[in-house]
């Protein structure tokens, strides 16, 4: 049987590179490490040898590379080095925006419209902040009868927005004033504690990048590029995102 010159092969959507064909082992190392093995038929090492024998659009075209958590086992296991994550997650890229499953295109939509995830309004947002920090700063934050005592009133505090100044600027993740408002206090609380100077932007403010899990390059950097104007808008020195 006549060998597979795979240089010969049209480049594929992918970009494997064709020595990875020697250079994988087929060892099953990666597959057996993976939470995701067996999904549907897939693990990392069909993958990649779907996409070194020209089969990448089987590949773009199943839910495994979504299902796919990107957690990375599988590549940090390999004894040769196939660079798994670019892989997966270049599959991702060259899935037509309308058929990404789930809602995170939705979501990457909403932010660059609306500035985060769920698309909460700008209003809304800052009036949480404002409604949440009169509660801690009086001490009537509204908890389960065993955890009042851990929320004694914070005098003087509030969440400053736009500090121009502040040392830390802070992203968030567009759940907690959605859905757990609360879970936010927990940071709040140590900087009230640490007497750090920090602050929260008006707009843009998300801190999770659906772009980066969609594989969308181009609004992964778009948000990117708005969260870092934002620290250098009010002169920041550290950015710290949620997740």
């Amino acid at each position: 049987m006549e060998a597979l010159d795979l240089t010969k092969r049209p480049k594929n959507k992918l970009a494997v590179q064709p020595e990875w064909a020697d250079v994988c082992f087929t060892c099953g190392t990666c597959a057996s490490g993976c939470a995701v093995t067996g999904v549907d038929g897939w693990d990392p090492r069909k993958a990649v040898r779907a996409v070194l024998l020209g089969l990448e659009q089987e590949l773009i075209d199943s839910r495994w590379p979504w299902i796919c958590t990107l957690c990375g086992r599988c590549q940090y296991a390999c004894p040769q080095g196939v660079q798994l994550l670019s892989l997966l997650r270049n599959a991702r890229t060259h899935r037509e925006r309308d058929k990404v499953p789930g809602v995170i295109h939705k979501g990457v939509v909403m932010n660059l419209e609306r500035g985060n995830n769920l698309g909460i309004p700008e209003f809304d947002y800052l009036f949480l902040l404002a409604d949440l920090s009169k509660e801690m700063e009086e001490g009537t934050v509204e908890l389960e009868e065993e955890d009042a005592e851990e929320y004694p009133p914070y005098p003087g505090f509030y969440c400053p927005v736009d500090k121009e100044g502040a040392n830390i600027i802070v992203t968030i993740n567009s759940k907690e004033p959605m859905g757990e408002p609360y879970d936010m206090m927990f940071w709040w609380r140590i900087f009230y504690a640490a007497k750090e100077s920090w602050t929260v932007p008006k707009q843009n403010w998300e801190g999770v990048n659906w772009g980066l899990f969609s594989g969308d390059d181009e609004a992964m950097k778009e948000q990117v590029g708005r969260v870092i104007e934002n620290a250098r808008k009010v002169g920041a020195k550290t950015l710290l995102y949620p997740e």
